[in-house]
């Protein structure tokens, strides 16, 4: 058998009946990205431990730690299945040697970009990009944000409550949005925003037609690469350096512990685990502040 004619069956006999609908997805995406076409034409007998290694030493040189971590779990638990039900006699997925993880740098806006973001978005009122700022004042995650409906949003107690988050799920060749669970138990929590935001969120309530805080010009739903585009396209107008949306929510971080915000209080509104997690992510922001200080 086929590894791609494998991987097809395992998806969709042994993951979609039992792993969570963002599980599957995910494993969806890394099958047709990453291996289906350099993989899937081998056969099961045929994935010795130097192809498998070559394979991830490839996609080492091109991808990040995380992403090629990803792969490798997929390759793991699908040639693992195959041993144990029989499909294949044996199989070489232990012997991959997992690529050294390296820390990414936390990238954010400085204050004169965090400006000129803030005010375009303003000047030519796009309600669309609205969500731009709410990320800056508040850490939200781009699932989240594009999961939030009005309801979510109290206007009298300046509050947003998290319960759902979506991501791009591949189905019928195409990517569409879903909208589940949050990423963790610790993401569902009820977040300040503040005073200054509040006309503009007034304003942006009595122009919408959608139940949802993002949406399209007719009201349609807005999809993570969709918004992504928008935001790639926001910094290039603005000539701004490229980065990734999720440095939004380090803009974020960075501030409120330049503003003095305690960990404890911070790793709470990010919805992380536990305070460690946000100690350990932005220790060089705070460093950084405390330096200044001095």
């Amino acid at each position: 058998m086929k590894y791609a004619e494998w991987l097809n069956e395992w998806l969709e006999y042994y993951v979609k009946p039992t792993k969570k609908e963002r599980t599957y997805y995910k494993y969806c995406s890394i099958v047709i990205n990453h291996l289906s076409g350099a993989l899937g034409n081998y056969g099961l007998d045929e994935l010795t431990a130097p192809v498998l290694q070559r394979f991830v030493a490839g996609l080492t040189d091109k991808y990040s730690s995380n992403t090629v971590m990803g792969v490798i779990a997929v390759i793991k638990n699908s040639l693992s299945l195959a041993q144990d039900t029989g499909v294949v006699n044996k199989q070489y997925s232990a012997a991959i040697r997992r690529p050294k993880s390296v820390e990414r740098k936390v990238e954010c806006f400085t204050v004169s970009e965090q400006k000129a973001i803030e005010k375009y978005v303003k000047d030519r009122k796009k309600d669309k990009l609205f969500g731009v700022v709410l990320c800056l004042y508040t850490g939200l995650r781009l699932g989240e944000l594009l999961a939030l409906e009005w309801d979510d949003i109290d206007l009298a107690e300046r509050t947003i409550r998290v319960s759902k988050s979506c991501f791009d799920g591949w189905e019928n060749r195409q990517y569409r949005k879903v909208i589940g669970e949050p990423k963790t138990d610790s993401s569902r929590r009820i977040i300040p925003y503040p005073r200054q935001l509040s006309p503009w969120l007034k304003a942006l309530k009595k122009r919408s037609e959608s139940k949802r805080f993002i949406s399209g010009e007719k009201g349609e739903e807005v999809s993570v690469r969709s918004y992504q585009k928008s935001f790639e396209l926001l910094l290039r107008k603005l000539k701004i350096p490229r980065r990734g949306i999720h440095s939004l929510r380090h803009t974020f971080a960075t501030r409120a512990l330049e503003c003095g915000m305690d960990v404890r209080t911070l790793s709470e509104i990010l919805g992380h685990k536990n305070p460690t997690v946000t100690l350990k992510r932005y220790a060089h922001s705070l460093m950084e502040h405390k330096c200044a200080m001095i």
